[in-house]
């Protein structure tokens, strides 16, 4: 759960800073803007919703796990809705806007790193690239800078052709895409070193078996 409030807000913070929104809410945010009777909150699962229906077509079979994470991810919806009713309070000027920027950028990395190690649930945009590269047997790094580029062309496509000029997409949202693949395998390596972790379910299993 952690992972899943950390991450929202710094989807939330990363627009706010003006540098554009972070790639993974790239699509939801593009269709509140052509269809904004539907906040970005609730685009966001929808659009989580198809990722995960994407997923289970290619396993080519049901997989409860990945319902857990539809819930996860309407949380993380709900809380980009309430981030956004209050980030508005927060100082904004160039250099704060700088600041928004770069921690959000690794509140993300970081959010990211740990939803992949927790063993839980994970939000569908996280969870996207890791099971495709399970699928694929590619490098995590490379499906994700993938994934992000693809939301980034989509979502530059769609504000176009809808509103006549792209928005939401600022040279964070391109810089943020082209390295945070690699940001997150970074971060990941050195939380490694420092903790390890285990699966809830698996341990809660393997303590019953000992005890009996």
């Amino acid at each position: 759960m952690l992972a899943v409030i950390i991450n929202s807000f710094g989807v939330v913070l990363m627009l706010y800073s003006g540098a554009g929104i972070s790639a993974i809410s790239s699509v939801p945010y593009a269709f509140s803007e052509v269809l904004p009777k539907l906040t970005l909150g609730t685009w966001t699962y929808i659009f989580q919703g198809l990722l995960v229906l994407t997923l289970m077509i290619m396993r080519r079979k049901f997989v409860p796990s990945y319902l857990f994470s539809f819930v996860v991810g309407f949380v993380f919806g709900e809380l980009l809705d309430f981030y956004e009713w209050w980030i508005h309070l927060l100082p904004y000027n160039v250099p704060m806007r700088i600041v928004y920027f770069v921690v959000s950028y690794l509140v993300i990395c970081v959010g990211i790193a740990l939803s992949n190690r927790c063993g839980l649930p994970i939000i569908p945009t996280d969870l996207f690239p890791r099971e495709l590269s399970d699928i694929t047997r590619v490098k995590y790094s490379r499906i994700k800078i993938g994934f992000d580029i693809t939301c980034l062309a989509v979502t530059a496509g769609l504000t176009f052709f809808c509103l006549g000029h792209i928005k939401g997409l600022g040279i964070g949202t391109v810089l943020a895409a082209f390295t945070m693949g690699k940001g997150i395998a970074l971060i990941g390596g050195l939380i490694d070193k420092k903790f390890t972790f285990a699966n809830f379910l698996t341990a809660r299993k393997t303590v019953s078996a000992v005890n009996s």
